[in-house]
């Protein structure tokens, strides 16, 4: 499928128009940033890699029952996605205490959590996508709150099934960050996920040792970035035993068995 123009690029993706109504191709870059862009660099093959953990997940959340924007994977670094009216709210999940949790509360690093913490932030890079309540979401019209009843329960069956999906490779789902998006067809409007869900949204510790398998080898300088992305595809069955992103032969996305809610 051809691009068209280009729609937006943000730090890690590019979207671009095509000629089929609704849907657009979203491209992954090899760019990192950290702390709202202040920090920058160029991670060859980062790109390959979260475009094709990102259409393992949604491609299984999508057979869950839970919608996303995810139509197929066109390429090594790009998806068909259906182009939607992104919700200007960050949703961040965490199940163990770390980050600026810690930093804000003075809680101990690493604690497990009783039940998963929902928080919300404006998406608004310039402002350092500030935390707020729910009553600033329908304070200034940025979601209804049916639309945030919806995006609750949704985000709280995506962190059911991932969370289960990376203990069974042996790894932490310790916290991570949805968008979701407004779709119309004809008169009727409905809210899915949107973005991606990749090491670079997530927050992904080994189970028996914690080693940071995501970002956080980035933000905290920690090195051997593409290797813990790698790792994770391995985990998850992406890709083979290999340390060469380029030459990796993509298998179609596999599909974990869960019953449906």
């Amino acid at each position: 499928m051809n691009k068209g123009k280009k729609l937006y690029e943000g730090k890690a993706k590019i979207i671009y128009d095509t000629k089929e109504k609704g849907l657009a191709i979203q491209h992954f870059k090899d760019d990192a940033t950290a702390f709202n862009n202040k920090k920058k660099a160029t991670v060859e093959g980062k790109g390959v890699l979260n475009n094709r953990i990102s259409e393992h997940i949604l491609s299984n959340l999508n057979q869950a029952g839970i919608k996303t924007h995810l139509v197929k994977r066109l390429n090594m670094r790009e998806q068909l996605i259906k182009l939607v009216e992104i919700i200007p709210i960050e949703v961040i999940v965490r199940n163990i205490a770390t980050g600026s949790l810690t930093k804000r509360l003075g809680v101990t690093d690493g604690t497990i959590l009783e039940k998963p913490l929902l928080e919300f932030c404006y998406k608004k890079d310039e402002l350092d996508d500030p935390l707020i309540a729910k009553e600033h979401i329908f304070a200034f019209n940025w979601a209804t709150k049916d639309e945030i009843q919806t995006i609750e329960e949704m985000t709280f069956r995506i962190n059911d099934f991932m969370s289960g999906m990376f203990r069974g490779v042996g790894i932490k789902l310790v916290d991570f960050k949805l968008e979701f998006g407004r779709i119309w067809e004809g008169d009727k409007k409905e809210v899915i996920l949107a973005d991606e869900i990749s090491p670079d949204t997530c927050r992904l510790w080994d189970v028996k040792s914690e080693r940071k398998l995501d970002k956080d080898r980035f933000r905290k300088d920690l090195g051997n970035i593409i290797q813990a992305y790698q790792e994770v595809a391995r985990r998850l069955g992406i890709v083979p035993e290999t340390t060469n992103v380029s030459e990796v032969n993509f298998k179609k996305p596999t599909s974990i068995n869960i019953k449906k809610k």
